[in-house]
Formats: structure tokens, sequence, C-alpha cells
């Protein structure tokens, strides 16, 4: 939190953090966090909820959730399609089958989710680089996934571009088969180039001209959204990283006439 504490930016208009690394904590950083949330506008974007995990959901964390959501008064919560534990917990998102089965499981646990937190939620495409089990495409799980569950979408752009080379698919066909009416925001980020057909997504690096690209089309088809820039490091001086929010900006105002544009940084 340094340099955003030293110098809060006027110009971003809500922090993401995830809620796992803040729960519990007390003391002199419990109290810097109560003011940046007092100071800004807060999502949640968890790390451990594990949607397509074979173990039962860990209720007791949900209600604790619950509370710290409430607490801080966060404006949504968001999570990852995907799964990170079974017995313990995983450092890495694993992907879900693309199956009927799998959607119906799936869409029961948001569901019971949902109920828990008293809220809606927002689950978000992820990367990811191997398809077991898969019976259908992607664009047709998540979509299945959001309808059933009655959920929203954190659409991640990068994400998509990341798939699209990896998987070799038309990365704005696959955009504009997401439902506008679900989406509560985008996420932007860089990715590392590990061969010219294998993007990993890292959030370790500059977004490139064709996330960019991708970024724009998005507005123009779903409008105006929301957009948070992920970084979780190589992270550069405060300054260039506002740069970047500059860019997402500069492209929010070629699509409106509105200056009210939501820009975000992950703290």
């Amino acid at each position: 939190m340094g340099p955003l504490q030293d110098n809060p930016p006027a110009d971003v208009d809500f922090l993401e953090v995830a809620p796992e690394n803040w729960i519990g904590v007390g003391g002199r950083l419990g109290k810097e966090f109560r003011k940046f949330t007092g100071q800004y506008s807060f999502v949640g974007h968890g790390l451990s909820l594990s949607i397509g995990s074979p173990a039962p959901l860990d209720e007791t964390f949900l209600f604790r959730l619950k509370h710290f959501l409430d607490e801080h008064k966060f404006h949504c919560y968001t999570e990852h399609l995907s799964y990170c534990s079974d017995d313990g917990h995983l450092y890495d998102l694993m992907p879900i089958p693309f199956t009927e089965e799998a959607v119906h499981y799936v869409a029961a646990r948001i569901r019971r989710v949902q109920d828990i937190l008293e809220r809606r939620i927002a689950m978000e495409n992820v990367s990811y680089y191997a398809a077991p089990g898969k019976e259908m495409d992607e664009i047709d799980f998540i979509n299945a996934v959001l309808t059933e569950a009655d959920c929203d979408l954190l659409l991640d752009v990068n994400n998509i571009y990341v798939n699209s080379i990896n998987h070799r698919y038309d990365a704005e066909a696959f955009l504009k088969q997401l439902p506008a009416e679900r989406i509560v925001y985008f996420h932007m980020a860089g990715h590392y180039d590990e061969a010219e057909d294998l993007k990993i997504d890292t959030h370790g690096a500059p977004v490139i001209g064709p996330v960019w690209g991708l970024l724009d089309t998005a507005y123009e088809h779903f409008g105006v959204v929301p957009t948070l820039l992920e970084r979780d490091f190589n992270i550069p001086p405060l300054p260039e990283l506002l740069d970047e929010l500059g860019q997402i900006r500069a492209l929010q105002s070629k699509w409106t006439t509105d200056s009210d544009h939501d820009i975000a940084l992950q703290s």
C-alpha cells in the first residue's frame, strides 16, 4: 500500500483486493486498510472459493467473507470459474471440465454461495492450458454456468486473448458471444510469451497492443464498462501504472461523451 498511501491517486475510481489477504487483519495494517475502504470504492476478488472443487464448499469461510464484505461495504465480490483445492489448496487455478455435468455442479455451488453471502457474485473467465474431459466449447460452458447459476460475469479481456492464441479461436467472436447484461467489470493485464503459440497469464507485464485492441472492441460492443488493471509482480513505479490507466480512460472516452469513467487498480 506504500505508494498508494503516500500519494493517493485522484483519478482511480475503485480498488480491488483479495478478501483472503485482509479478513481478520487488525492493528496498524487493519487501520490503514479501513482508511482506504473509507476513501475508495472497493471490490473483492477471491482466490480460494474453488467453485469447481470436488471438496465441499468452505461455508465457515463464506460466513466470515460475508461479514467482511458487509463491514467494508464492498461494491461486489468476484471469483474465478476454476478450482484450486481438494484436500489442500494449490497455488494455481485448475480448469473445470467443459461438460454438462460440471455446469450443473458448479451452478449449484454458485447459487449456494450467493445464498450465504446474500448477494449476487460474478465469475471470471479464466486462462487455461489444457481442457481435460472437454465435451463442449469454452464459450458454451461459461454461458451455461452464468444462466443456470443466475450470476454475473467478470470479463477478463487478457484471458480471452491468451486463450485465443493457446487454443486457436477468434478472440473477438468469443468476446461478442458473452452476455452484456451480466458483466460487472473488466480485467486488463499483461502476460508472458512462452512461445509464439503459447501465452501465459501472469499479470507481471504491461498490457500489449492486441489486448488494448480487444478492450477497444469490448467497449464498442458492450459500452463503457468499469475496468480494472491487474499487476501482481514486477510492479513498476506508480506513475507507470497510472499511465496504463490513462490508456484505459482514453479508450473509454472514445466510446462515450460521459466524463465519469470507472477505472481501477489492484491494491
